[in-house]
């Protein structure tokens, strides 16, 4: 009986190594939650459906994975996300009822010649957006009115909140608690 319980342990620890999680989120993984986002990028077509945090322990392929797949859109480049940025749409997504549901991701991460590109172009985007500092994401939630996501994510006081009702879509992040 031992000898199983042995190789049972073994073949856990080898199946961590190859998924790359670390014996302490196996640990927790049985009992703590799993963040999960399910997302789609209208510029790019992508989407991505991914666990990235278990309990306290932020999986660091999968926030890579989450920093690539909300790079800009127009340079490629990648910038590490703040994680807060995740907790706040995971919990958005689930205060609205809706947490599996697919967020539309309409801007990411900006560059500042992209962040530049669109206030020459009569975007209205701040001069200091926190798109740059990768720490804000434009949003829209299929099957949830803007002013349903916009309310909600005012009522969380965890960062800027903008709308955008002519554009249909709503600007979080996690910088200092305002709006527009």
């Amino acid at each position: 009986m031992l000898f199983r319980k042995s190789i049972l342990a073994a073949a856990v620890l080898a199946l961590l190594a190859t998924t790359g999680l670390t014996a302490t989120a196996a640990d927790t993984s049985s009992t703590a939650p799993a963040y999960r986002l399910h997302l789609y990028h209208l510029h790019t077509g992508e989407h991505l459906d991914i666990v990235y945090r278990i309990g306290d322990h932020y999986l660091p392929e999968a926030v890579a994975e989450l920093d690539h797949f909300l790079r800009d859109h127009r340079t490629g480049d990648v910038k590490d996300y703040d994680v807060k940025e995740f907790d706040l749409l995971h919990d958005l997504m689930t205060k609205l009822g809706h947490p599996n549901g697919v967020i539309d991701i309409v801007c990411g991460y900006r560059t500042p010649w992209s962040n530049n590109y669109l206030r020459q172009h009569g975007h209205g985007v701040a001069e200091h957006s926190q798109h740059m500092e990768a720490k804000a994401i434009d949003i829209r939630i299929p099957g949830v009115p803007t002013a349903q996501v916009r309310d909600t994510a005012l009522a969380m006081q965890r960062g800027g909140v903008g709308y955008y009702a002519q554009s249909d879509f709503v600007h979080v992040d996690v910088g200092r608690v305002r709006h527009w």
